[in-house]
């Protein structure tokens, strides 16, 4: 299992540069960032550099969107990172959340999500897309992209059924934002399934956990210090399971099984707070329960960190990202260095 670490853009910029190069060091995988440029700084200005200064760690945004980013943009951002750097990017995507919500925009539609991600991967791998409807159509391509260059991956964060299936059908990845066993065994079943029924090997699609870990010293009161700096993470989740059960319901109508471990601790959310996104302390995550933050995180001794990895390889996890946004982010960085990434490897 490959290890990586997601970051958010906080100022300054070559603070974020530093901690690619630190975790690196440390033998992680991949370095991600959010993408949400009114609370952050600009995440591939960041990423270039981040790329400039490390050697073999592979960069992505964790995620973007069709909504804030056009989807010829994105495409030619990462068919010049390409270029630059070799297979060293990926590209994570969803339907939107803070960047979008931020602006008071809504996420864009799955066929708008699908199209984005065909005409990402047809743009960065030399061929050409038609866009726009009847005398507005025109065929795109980047003239400067040789016919036949690989594509740049294309990973798909998602949690709803449609989503899910979306994700089998097209995607190289599936990114799912939590660490719960239950539900990762849930989603990536859904997965694997849509890759099946759509004439894709399911074994060709790459899956990635990304969730908070905290390493403790295997104390009560680490632990309950740890509840208290990933708890933002429950009520972050819980944006998009609003919107499933918005959707489809809390007990999975509208023919779709979605399970109650996902949507069943959303009851007593009363809103939230985009300024305060993907920080510890974040005064609207206060209805999260202990049992949700245990879930959905990472925390505890090395050996508690392993002992979840595990369990989420054996369901087929290639990755795990850790979200390291509390007040120990270079500490469990270097943990993992020094207990986890190798260990990890070996699962």
């Amino acid at each position: 299992m490959d290890v990586g670490v997601v970051f958010q853009t906080d100022p300054p910029a070559r603070a974020v540069v530093a901690a690619a190069v630190r975790a690196e060091q440390a033998g992680f995988s991949h370095a991600w960032t959010f993408d949400s440029h009114v609370l952050w700084q600009e995440p591939y200005v960041i990423q270039a550099t981040m790329l400039e200064a490390t050697e073999r760690i592979v960069v992505g945004p964790m995620v973007t969107n069709p909504a804030t980013r056009d989807s010829t943009v994105t495409a030619s951002t990462f068919a010049t990172l390409a270029e630059m750097h070799g297979p060293r990017v990926v590209c994570g995507i969803g339907r939107g959340d803070s960047a979008v919500r931020t602006l008071k925009g809504q996420p864009v539609t799955l066929a708008g999500l699908r199209e984005s991600v065909r005409t990402i991967r047809t743009l960065t791998g030399g061929g050409a897309v038609t866009r726009g409807e009847g005398e507005a159509t025109t065929s795109v391509s980047f003239p400067w992209v040789p016919e036949g260059t690989p594509p740049v991956e294309v990973w798909v964060a998602a949690y709803g059924p449609k989503a899910l299936q979306l994700t089998g059908e097209v995607a190289d990845g599936f990114i799912l934002q939590l660490a719960d066993p239950a539900i990762a065994a849930w989603t990536i079943g859904r997965v694997r399934e849509a890759a099946e029924a759509a004439g894709r090997d399911p074994a060709s699609i790459r899956f990635c956990v990304a969730a908070p870990a905290y390493v403790t010293d295997g104390s009560a009161a680490q632990l309950a210090h740890a509840r208290e700096q990933t708890r933002w993470f429950g009520g972050m989740v819980g944006n998009h399971v609003a919107d499933i059960v918005a959707k489809y319901g809390g007990d999975g109508g509208r023919g779709q099984s979605v399970p109650s471990a996902l949507t069943d601790y959303i009851a007593a959310r009363q809103g939230y707070d985009y300024a305060q996104h993907g920080r510890a302390g974040n005064t609207h995550a206060a209805f999260v329960p202990d049992d949700v933050v245990d879930r959905f995180c990472v925390l505890g001794p090395p050996s508690a960190q392993l002992e979840r990895l595990a369990e989420l390889a054996e369901l087929g996890c290639d990755q795990f990202a850790l979200y390291a946004q509390h007040d120990a982010a270079d500490a469990v960085v270097d943990a993992y260095g020094s207990h986890v990434v190798e260990a990890a490897g070996a699962l």
